[in-house]
């Protein structure tokens, strides 16, 4: 079994096939793991890039249990919590490292003090990529809205939109970027 198979019936077990909410996290999850990837396969042997790939596919998996109307999205949860969810749900799998990757992909990963500081409905932990593979899953996520699937963002509007929630957003994106911007096709 191929891990894109292996990735896909665990994302059934939750979705409808034939659900525009599938398609919309299939489409995501297929761009977040082919730029992932690439970058994975370009940074010599430092990252696993058949579980790069398989993360990537499954890093937005508890988006179903959440309110985002625009995106398909109607559950009771706040959208923020997705990563949370999905962890919680990855590890139900008997999958513990594609659990942090769930965990810590949004925005640029969130601190506890960001946490704390913006109330926001999530434990007060860090919530930070720490492997090199979980770093690279996080940011080839912000290249990729489900908003605009059909649009790869900029190095710039990254940038703009991760300043606005917080010079420690902007400067872990900036640290990633200068990790792996070379090691990925170009957007800009």
């Amino acid at each position: 079994m191929t891990c894109e198979t292996r990735a896909k019936d665990v994302l059934l077990k939750y979705y409808d096939e034939n659900s525009d909410i599938f398609r919309l996290l299939w489409h995501h999850s297929c761009q977040v793991a082919e730029m992932a990837v690439g970058i994975a396969l370009n940074c010599e042997g430092k990252a696993d890039a058949e579980f790069v790939y398989e993360a990537a596919l499954l890093h937005d998996i508890g988006i179903f249990r959440t309110f985002a109307p625009k995106i398909f999205c109607n559950g009771t949860e706040p959208y923020i919590r997705h990563g949370l969810i999905g962890s919680e749900l990855l590890k139900a799998e008997g999958m513990p490292r594609h659990a942090l990757v769930c965990e810590r992909h949004t925005g640029a990963g969130l601190s506890r003090e960001e946490i704390i500081a913006q109330n926001l409905p999530l434990p007060h932990q860090d919530m930070l990529p720490v492997s090199i593979e979980e770093k690279i899953i996080c940011y080839a996520d912000k290249f990729f809205s489900k908003s605009s699937p059909d649009k790869i963002k900029t190095v710039k509007s990254i940038r703009h939109s991760m300043a606005r929630f917080g010079e420690g957003q902007l400067r872990r994106f900036d640290e990633m970027h200068a990790l792996f911007g070379d090691k990925q096709p170009a957007t800009e």
